[in-house]
């Protein structure tokens, strides 16, 4: 069983873009961050990047890094890195600009470190207890960043909805970071994965914080195509089962029943119980009712009939063969062609209009990136969609001959 200075404990304020700044400092303190970051270990940040375009809620906010960075070096800590994750279908150079993260690590001296490139080293884990599942899913081995032993780690989601987990927030967000570009092989067993990584980072880092930004929270089908709302809240805490069970609740979902967060507090590895966590600074009893729904896209619908439904047999052939790339090409497809410029651009000119939303434009250049169809996704989108209309073919031929045969 895990025990760890800040375990059950979560700080929560309400703030203001005026305030930001200064209420991630005091949030930070409210949850006694330098108890469980040692001073004299390297820290390490663990952007999120859910879209490589801005997209309210979707990934780490400039002033939650700029909040987070200069608490952190005022306070002495002064050897940051902030780190990011190679994914399939988001750029993380392109994203780190478009969401005017790397403006801010420009600014304070914070150097970027792209896990993925060939000077980072990945090397086998040997767990120290048994895994729910990962050990299965990866036969040959799990494989972590080298750099990562020894160094406090500070996890940077925002509050919002997921197709897979219902909610996603820090235990989520080590899902990047820990685990290579084959990492979709553990969406049909999501929820243990997060768990094992929460395992995994509970015993090779020095120090573990998670700071959650939810000035922007999102509802329906997260990361990406979700309905913004402007909820003005931040939270803050050590113990990552506990603040993603208190953004749980507060987006109305019951937290012990979102099967991450029992597992994890099950096994010792956080306090995912309303009941037993203690809320520092705001009240959240006194919210008004959020009321968020977790959705589907009509992409998530396909990959969810793959590790759950009819398409389940065909999983290996499509997810784990040179046929995979016509995943990537849908999800493409659907949220940088189709989604975004009908249905995410109008909503974002929206929410730059708000207090928010002028926020996020004054960073950088004042410049707000909002891409039209990327004509290299409707080139290969055919292609694509054509590898997997033979995929399913072929995997119907073979398992109606193995009928047969039996």
């Amino acid at each position: 069983m895990a025990d760890f200075p800040g375990k059950g404990k979560v700080a929560v304020l309400k703030t203001t873009p005026e305030t930001v700044l200064g209420d991630y400092g005091r949030l930070l303190h409210l949850a006694d961050y330098q108890a469980a970051l040692p001073r004299e270990h390297e820290t390490l940040l663990k952007v999120n990047i859910s879209w490589q375009t801005w997209y309210p809620a979707c990934s780490t906010t400039p002033w939650q890094l700029e909040g987070v960075i200069r608490t952190l070096q005022a306070d002495g800590y002064q050897r940051l890195m902030a780190a990011h994750n190679e994914t399939v279908v988001v750029n993380a150079y392109t994203g780190e600009r478009n969401n005017k993260q790397r403006h801010v690590t420009e600014q304070y001296g914070v150097p970027s470190w792209h896990l993925y490139e060939p000077e980072f080293e990945w090397v086998r884990y040997e767990p120290k207890s048994p895994f729910l599942v990962l050990d299965r899913v990866y036969p040959e081995g799990v494989f972590v960043p080298r750099c990562f032993f020894g160094r406090n780690i500070i996890q940077l989601p925002t509050v919002k909805t997921h197709v897979f987990t219902t909610i996603t927030g820090a235990m989520k967000n080590a899902f990047g970071g820990l685990l290579n570009n084959r990492r979709h092989w553990t969406h049909g067993v999501i929820h243990e994965t997060v768990v094992d990584l929460l395992q995994i980072q509970q015993d090779i880092h020095s120090g573990l914080f998670a700071v959650m930004d939810g000035t922007f929270a999102g509802d329906g089908p997260g990361p990406r195509a979700m309905r913004w709302h402007e909820k003005d809240i931040i939270l803050a805490s050590a113990d990552q089962v506990a603040i993603d069970a208190v953004s749980a609740k507060l987006q109305g979902f019951d937290p012990m029943s979102l099967p991450f967060i029992r597992l994890a507090h099950e096994r010792g590895l956080g306090v995912g119980d309303p009941n037993e966590i203690e809320i520092t600074g705001y009240d959240i009893d006194q919210e008004l009712p959020w009321n968020f729904v977790q959705t589907d896209t009509f992409a998530s619908q396909g990959q969810k009939a793959i590790y759950h439904g009819p398409l389940k047999p065909f999983e290996s052939l499509l997810l784990r063969t040179p046929l995979v790339p016509w995943s990537y090409y849908a999800s493409n497809f659907y949220h940088n062609v189709y989604w975004y410029p009908f249905i995410g651009r109008p909503r974002v000119e929206d929410a730059l209009a708000t207090r928010w939303g002028r926020l996020f434009k004054e960073y950088g250049d004042g410049q707000v990136i909002m891409p039209g169809m990327e004509p290299r996704t409707v080139a290969i989108t055919a292609g694509g969609l054509a590898v997997l209309a033979t995929a399913i073919a072929v995997g119907g031929f073979l398992s109606s001959r193995r009928r047969r045969s039996n």
